[in-house]
C-alpha cells in the first residue's frame, strides 16, 4: 500500500474531494487544505519511537523504539479552520485501521512527551510546533503481506489555532518481524474504539501475543471483552493462564479474519 492510497483513504474519511489538478508527485491533495511541506521517497535511516519523548541531559529519551532503513515519504497539511486536528487524525486513524492497519504506538497529548522534539527531532518539520496538548501520534503496521509497511500520522495544533496533519509512509528494506504494540497502546485503542483486530493471528495463540494482551487487559480490571475467531477458545484458555479473570472473557461470534476483541459496554 503506497502513501498515495493512505492520503486517498484519509481523505475520504475527512469527507473532502480530492483535486485532480492539484497533485504533488502524485500525492492528492485535500481542496480545503494546503500542503504545506511535501517529501517524495528516498532511502533513509528512520527511528519511530514507541514513548513519550524527553530530554534528560540534553540526550534523547524514550521507552522503545523502532529503527530501520528503507523509503520514507511523507506530506503535511494545513487544515482549514472549520476542521480540527482531533477531528483529522482521528478520520485517518480510522480509515488506515479499516484498510488492516494495527496500531504499534499511540499516544495523545502530554502522554507523547514534549512537541519539540517531536517537530525538530522525529519530523525535522518545524511546520508541526505547537502545545503538548495538543498533540497526538499513531504508529500503525500494515498487515499481511503489507507487513514490511509503517504508517504514522501526527496532528497538532499551534498558538495560532492553525491545525496540521502530518502523514508518512515506511517501508523497510528489509523485514520488520515481531513488532509488538505498546500495553497501553492496545488499552488506549481499545477504549477508543470498543475493539481491537488482527486479522495476522490466525493460528494458535502465540504466547508473546498473550502475555501483551494480558498485560494490556489487566491495566484496567473492570473491562469486559468478548473475543471472537476459530481460536477464540483457546485465547480465552490462554489469557486465563496469563491472570486476565474468566469472568471478564466471553467467546463471541463476530465474522473475523484472525482474532477480534470487542469490549462489552
Amino acid at each position: 500500500m503506497n502513501l498515495t492510497y493512505c492520503i486517498r483513504t484519509l481523505i475520504a474519511g475527512l469527507g473532502l474531494l480530492l483535486s485532480a489538478s492539484s497533485l504533488a508527485e502524485g500525492l492528492p491533495v485535500p481542496v480545503d487544505a494546503k500542503v504545506v511541506d511535501e517529501r517524495p521517497a528516498q532511502v533513509q535511516e528512520r527511528v519511530y519511537p514507541l514513548g513519550g519523548l524527553r530530554k534528560i541531559s540534553n540526550q534523547l529519551r524514550v521507552e522503545g523504539k523502532i529503527e530501520s532503513r528503507g523509503q520514507v515519504s511523507s506530506v503535511t497539511y494545513e487544515l482549514p479552520r472549520e476542521r480540527s486536528a482531533n477531528e483529522a487524525f482521528t478520520a485517518a486513524r480510522e480509515a488506515l485501521q479499516k484498510d488492516g492497519g494495527y496500531p504499534l504506538f499511540w499516544c495523545q497529548a502530554r502522554d507523547c512527551g514534549e512537541n519539540s522534539l517531536w517537530a525538530n527531532e522525529v519530523f525535522k518539520n518545524r511546520q508541526l510546533s505547537g502545545s503538548d496538548e495538543q498533540q497526538a501520534f499513531i504508529l500503525l503496521r500494515r498487515s499481511a503481506e503489507q507487513s514490511n509497511t509503517l504508517v504514522s500520522l501526527y496532528s497538532i495544533t499551534r498558538g495560532n489555532k492553525r491545525a496540521y496533519l502530518h502523514v508518512e509512509e515506511f517501508v523497510a528494506d528489509a523485514p520488520l518481524g515481531e513488532l509488538l504494540p505498546t500495553p497501553a497502546t492496545v488499552l488506549r485503542e481499545l477504549r477508543d474504539t470498543g475493539k481491537l483486530d488482527y486479522p495476522d493471528l490466525v493460528g494458535e495463540p502465540l504466547p508473546a501475543w498473550v502475555t501483551l494482551l494480558g498485560r494490556s487487559l489487566n491495566l484496567d480490571s473492570t473491562l469486559r471483552v468478548s473475543l471472537s475467531g476459530a481460536q477464540a477458545e483457546a485465547w480465552r484458555e490462554q489469557l486465563g493462564k496469563a491472570g486476565v479473570r474468566l469472568a471478564r472473557l466471553e467467546v463471541g461470534d463476530a465474522e473475523t479474519d484472525g482474532f477480534h476483541v470487542e469490549l462489552i459496554r
